[in-house]
């Protein structure tokens, strides 16, 4: 079976959702550590803050909405597929929630040196999953789509746009916390740190495993 131009392979599956779930691990960790939610949930954790909207569903809200942005971005060059990241959101969404009651098994970040550990294990997380999941090019998620479609536009590397586009989704959530919270809400030095260090690691990453293996891995790959 064809998917994308490419066999669609167990191996391509697996790597897919074992990716997915790599984030939402992540993304728990993150706001086990209380220092801020990761940036791929800060504003869908300063929804569930401010409106008490569940995390998955405020999930599920704001991944619908980077659809329609990635297909104002990428007009005609916007495919089929990439309205199925609608769907796939819902399953990131349950992941989310499945990943974040994971973490009452976890003890609490009643210190700061445990917090960072977490928010370290969560920017790691996230780098590998990003790192499993996109190259599949099978659907990705809202999040990754637009920063692959900014990056196609700009013509930027993946690693530099997902920096940028990281920073602006965490100032859009402390914006959002401070005005109907009045203060940083779902935004911590742990959510800057993943803004920061996330595209980066995800860089460091394929050039170890470039290294290791001899491979390359297109990030941009649509």
């Amino acid at each position: 079976m064809q998917f994308s131009g490419e066999k669609l392979t167990a191996k391509r599956i697996f790597n897919y959702i074992f990716g997915l779930f790599l984030i939402t691990l992540g993304v728990a960790f993150s706001i086990k550590s209380d220092l801020g939610s990761a940036p791929v949930s800060s504003i869908p954790y300063a929804m569930n803050l401010i409106w008490a909207i569940e995390i998955g569903v405020a999930t599920f809200v704001f991944h619908a909405f980077l659809v329609l942005i990635e297909l104002l971005l990428l007009r005609r060059n916007f495919r089929p597929k990439h309205f199925l990241q609608v769907f796939v959101g819902v399953l990131f969404g349950a992941f989310t929630s499945f990943s974040v009651s994971l973490m009452y098994f976890v003890p609490s970040a009643d210190n700061i040196v445990i917090a960072l550990i977490f928010s370290i294990l969560s920017i790691l997380f996230i780098a590998l999953g990003l790192f499993f999941y996109v190259p599949t090019n099978i659907v990705p998620l809202s999040v990754e789509g637009v920063t692959q479609a900014i990056a196609i536009v700009t013509n930027k590397p993946f690693s530099k746009t997902k920096v940028y586009f990281d920073v602006t989704t965490v100032a859009s959530a402390l914006i959002l916390s401070y005005v109907f919270l009045g203060n940083f809400g779902s935004v911590g030095i742990g959510t800057i740190l993943g803004a920061l260090f996330i595209g980066i690691t995800v860089k460091y990453i394929h050039k170890i495993n470039h290294k290791i293996t001899g491979n390359h891995v297109n990030l941009k790959k649509m």
